[in-house]
Order: C-alpha cells, then sequence, then structure tokens
C-alpha cells in the first residue's frame, strides 16, 4: 500500500497553525523574554514559518495546475495571501489586520485546489507532457 501525502491538506494545517501561532502565541507565551527567549516578533522564526507555508504552497498548487485542472486561479489567490502575509512583517501595527486575510486567501487557495483537483482527476491541454 503506498502512502501519499496529500499537498492542500498539509498545506491548509501549515497555513493554521501560523494563524495560531500568530494569534495565540502572544497570549499564552508573555513571560518567555523572563527567560531570555523571544519567539514574538522574531524575525528568523516568522520568516521561516511564511517560508514553509511558501514551500509547500507552491509545490500543492504546481502539482495540482500541472497534473489535474491547469487552473491558475488558486495559485493567484495564494500569492495573494503570501502578500498579506510579508505586508504583515512590514506594518506590525496592522498585523492582526493582514493576517486574517493572509490566511482565509491561503487556506481557500489550498481549498479551491483540492476541489478542482478531485472534481477534474486528470484534464489534460496540449502543453501537458505527462
Amino acid at each position: 500500500m503506498a502512502f501519499k501525502i496529500n499537498w492542500d491538506a498539509l498545506g491548509i494545517s501549515t497555513s493554521i497553525a501560523c494563524a495560531i501561532h500568530c494569534a495565540v502565541l502572544p497570549l499564552v507565551v508573555t513571560s518567555l523574554p523572563l527567560f531570555g527567549i523571544n519567539i514574538i516578533h522574531n524575525l528568523w522564526f516568522e520568516f521561516s514559518m511564511i517560508g514553509i507555508a511558501c514551500c509547500i504552497g507552491i509545490y500543492s498548487l504546481y502539482h495540482g495546475y500541472k497534473k489535474h485542472h491547469h487552473s491558475f486561479f488558486p495559485i493567484f489567490v495564494f500569492i495573494t495571501g503570501i502578500i498579506f502575509l510579508f505586508a504583515k512583517q512590514i506594518w506590525h501595527e496592522f498585523e492582526i489586520w493582514l493576517l486574517i486575510p493572509a490566511v482565509i486567501f491561503i487556506v481557500t487557495a489550498h481549498f479551491i485546489n483540492y476541489r478542482s483537483c478531485r472534481i477534474h482527476k486528470h484534464a489534460h491541454k496540449d502543453d501537458c507532457n505527462h
């Protein structure tokens, strides 16, 4: 029995984990700086989370595009979400207002990709080389 990773489900999970990190972490671990640990607004940690979400998302959406539905719409929605995530890193005073649409766009992109892959199974176009 072959084990296959559902990249869209992993992408949705990663995006939700990122949202939980951004929303709950400041409330739960505000005492960490007392111990010399700074995860809140740590640029390395923040960009690592965005990078993981980006890598999984790009792979998942490209796979869905190339092998199944040939639609750029999920990719466009995903890129919009990633832009909001980067904007959140630039404009900290609007962090929550940029985080909410970022997560919604990223999760929606994976959901659209997942549904499109299930509907089309394996749609071929002239550019399909597999």
